[in-house]
């Protein structure tokens, strides 16, 4: 908060790299054309920005300008995940105790199987830097929970009306975001909030600011997935399998743990707590299944 409201744009010399931290000025470095990948991070030149569950890759834009891509699970990997939180949701039930990432969270995740993505051409899921590793997901969905179990009314919601785990995912990407700092590149001398950087400067874009950033977002800190100025940039792009993956993993997850466990809350005394500097989100999330 401190670097967004007086420091907008200040240089970190142990990263090495200029820190920005407003909302606009993180969407213009992560999505403008006068910037570009950080070697460092391997994104690739011409690459998205590793935003989100995305590393990055290729792949996950599409192949002609202007084209619209969107991506969409087959059908039988769908079922593949929704088996899965079955049995894991039904496995934990029951229990007087469990950990929802060590026994949940972790397991969830799908890394394989076919993947087309609309307007793009088809793309194999299984092969992809952004499915091959499934930690960010595993992250995302553990913040995801965290959320969803610190708000009973909004449980309650969520068996009547299964459809708003979708906005409370995409709000959970915003306010606790799975990669808080992505590195970037000027190609052009660019100003910012701030002031003026010269061409070839690195930039560390750091999303977890710019996603509660009050001029942005009202009430910023706040979690709230019936909010009208919902932000999507931070989810990552639209036709990358991972991000795609990523929301069914939460919608399916979310659904199995409460068909199995409609008293599912907090362990007594347990409050989650998230950590990590680079990649953020709690490392534990004790429940009563009954």
């Amino acid at each position: 908060r401190v670097l967004r409201e007086d420091h907008p744009l200040c240089y970190d010399a142990p990263l090495g790299a200029w820190l920005v931290s407003r909302y606009d000025d993180v969407v213009a470095a992560l999505t403008g054309p006068r910037f570009t990948g950080y070697p460092h991070d391997g994104a690739p030149r011409g690459g998205p920005a590793p935003l989100g569950l995305c590393h990055g890759s290729a792949r996950c834009l599409p192949r002609e300008r202007y084209t619209v891509v969107t991506g969409t699970v087959p059908p039988h990997l769908a079922e593949r995940v929704e088996r899965t939180a079955f049995v894991l949701a039904r496995r934990i039930a029951g229990r007087r105790q469990a950990d929802l990432v060590e026994e949940f969270c972790r397991w969830l995740p799908a890394g394989s199987g076919p993947f087309r993505a609309r307007g793009g051409g088809p793309a194999q899921l299984g092969h992809g830097p952004c499915t091959r590793h499934t930690a960010l997901r595993e992250t995302a969905l553990a913040s995801f929970l965290a959320n969803l179990l610190d708000d009973p009314d909004l449980l309650a919601a969520l068996r009547v009306e299964p459809a708003l785990a979708g906005r409370a995912w995409t709000e959970t990407m915003r306010r606790d975001p799975p990669v808080q700092v992505v590195l970037r590149r000027t190609l052009t001398e660019v100003t910012l909030s701030g002031g003026t950087l010269p061409a070839g400067a690195p930039v560390a874009c750091l999303i977890g600011s710019a996603g509660r950033d009050p001029e942005r977002f009202a009430a910023p800190d706040l979690f709230d997935p019936f909010r009208r100025d919902q932000g999507r940039t931070t989810v990552g792009p639209a036709g990358c399998p991972a991000v795609v993956l990523g929301r069914l993993e939460a919608e399916e997850g979310v659904r199995a743990l409460l068909d199995a466990m409609p008293g599912l809350r907090w362990a007594d005394g347990f409050r989650p707590s998230a950590t990590g500097l680079l990649t953020r989100g709690p490392r534990s999330l004790l429940v009563r299944p009954c």
